[in-house]
């Protein structure tokens, strides 16, 4: 399978739920985001190394950096490897004595990681094409919209078409929370469940 490369776009806090953020993630050669709802202690940790600040005392994810370094282990790439009932799963490459092996890791762990490593993180187009938000590419020209008249989260009342359509504007407004949400109804109805 070929790999996709991403970049991490943004950090941003759960509209809906106050302890949890998101990390969107953007494909290198597309216009394709994927939205990952992560909790607090995991966006500190990728904020942190972002910003390039060094705490005090090592967080976990720089105490787990400096224990690979110490054992001459390299983090060679971060991949966002599954997704499977809503759950990201990822994989860290890692290079030891010239042997690679992979590691199973939650993929907000895994990112935390890449970053402190500045090495690439990558998708496979399966996850893309299920979880992957499309953004539009003419979001500046005028479109008529429907006025909202159903209450938020009741998004079985939506037809498909009003869903892509809703899709559209959260992505516009980049509230990628209530884009997964979206994504996740759409998904549900085309298996039939």
């Amino acid at each position: 399978m070929e790999k996709i490369l991403l970049h991490i776009v943004t950090l941003t806090q759960s509209v809906t739920q106050a302890q949890n953020f998101a990390v969107v993630l953007s494909e290198e050669n597309g216009n394709r985001r994927l939205p990952i709802v992560i909790g607090n202690s995991e966006a500190q940790a990728i904020a942190v190394a972002l910003e390039g600040m060094v705490p005090t005392r090592p967080l976990t994810h720089d105490l787990f950096k400096n224990t690979l370094d110490t054992f001459n282990i390299t983090l060679n790439e971060v991949r966002i490897s599954e997704l499977v009932d809503g759950i990201f799963y990822a994989k860290l490459i890692c290079s030891f004595q010239g042997d690679i092996f992979e590691v199973d890791a939650r993929s907000s762990d895994a990112i935390a990681l890449a970053v402190r490593f500045e090495c690439p993180i990558y998708t496979y187009e399966k996850v893309l094409a299920e979880a992957g938000i499309i953004l539009d590419e003419d979001k500046d020209k005028p479109k008529k919209v429907k006025k909202e008249r159903r209450k938020e989260g009741a998004l079985t009342n939506y037809t498909i078409k009003e869903l892509n359509e809703l899709l559209g504007k959260t992505v516009a407004s980049e509230d990628y929370e209530k884009a997964a949400l979206i994504r996740d109804e759409l998904t549900r109805r085309s298996k039939g469940s």
